[in-house]
C-alpha cells in the first residue's frame, strides 16, 4: 500500500492513495496537497510531453489538477486513480492545444516510406535526448506520437479525441516516426 507523508506541525501525516482520494472528496487542503506532491511530477512530465514550453505544461498541470480536485468524487475504482488522472492530463493538455488548432498533413501511408535506424544509435540517447528530439517535431506529428506510441490510444481513439480521421492519425504516425528517426540519424551524426 502507497503512502505519502508531510510535515505538519511537527507530525507525520501518513495516508494510502484510498485515504486521500477520500480527503479530496472532502476538499480536504492537505489531502488535495499530499496528492499533488505524490503525483505532480509524472503529471507533468505528461504534460511536457504535449506543450511547446515548460510554463504551458506547467499550466496544463494546474488546470489538469483544478479539475481532478473537483472531479475526484466522479473516480469509481475501476482501473487504476493515476490511469484515471493520466487520461485528465492528456485531455487538459489536448483542450489547450484546441486553442493553438495543430496542423494535420492530409495524405495516406502510401506516401510514407517506413525509415530505418540502427539499434545502436537509439542506444546511445537518453531519455532526455529523445524528449528534446519529440519536441522539435511538427506538433500535429508530436501529439499523434504521443497519444499512439507513449499513452497507448489506438488510432480511432485519437482520431476521436483529435477530430481527425482514423486514417490521418495514422499517416501522421507514420510521418512522426520518420521524422524521429531523421532526427535520431542527425543527432548521430552531430555527435
Amino acid at each position: 500500500m502507497k503512502t505519502e507523508k508531510r510535515k505538519q506541525t511537527g507530525e507525520d501525516i501518513v495516508m494510502s492513495e484510498e485515504e486521500l482520494i477520500k480527503g479530496c472528496i472532502r476538499e480536504d487542503r492537505t489531502s488535495q496537497g499530499l496528492l499533488y506532491e505524490r503525483y505532480a511530477n509524472k503529471m507533468y512530465a505528461i504534460c511536457l510531453r504535449y506543450s511547446n514550453s515548460r510554463e504551458e505544461a506547467e499550466d496544463v498541470l494546474q488546470d489538469a489538477f483544478m479539475k481532478i480536485f473537483d472531479k475526484i468524487s466522479l473516480f469509481r475504482g475501476e482501473g487504476s486513480f493515476e490511469g484515471w488522472m493520466r487520461r485528465i492530463m492528456v485531455n487538459t493538455a489536448l483542450r489547450s492545444r484546441d486553442k493553438r488548432r495543430m496542423k494535420f498533413e492530409p495524405g495516406d501511408l502510401d506516401d510514407v516510406e517506413e525509415p530505418s535506424v540502427e539499434a545502436s544509435v537509439i542506444d546511445q540517447m537518453g531519455t532526455k535526448e529523445i524528449m528534446n528530439l519529440l519536441h522539435e517535431m511538427p506538433e500535429g506529428y508530436r501529439v499523434v506520437f504521443n497519444l499512439n506510441a507513449v499513452e497507448g490510444y489506438n488510432h480511432k481513439e485519437i482520431g476521436e479525441m483529435l477530430g481527425i480521421n482514423e486514417s490521418t492519425s495514422r499517416s501522421q504516425f507514420a510521418r512522426a516516426r520518420k521524422y524521429l528517426m531523421n532526427l535520431m540519424k542527425k543527432a548521430h551524426v552531430e555527435k
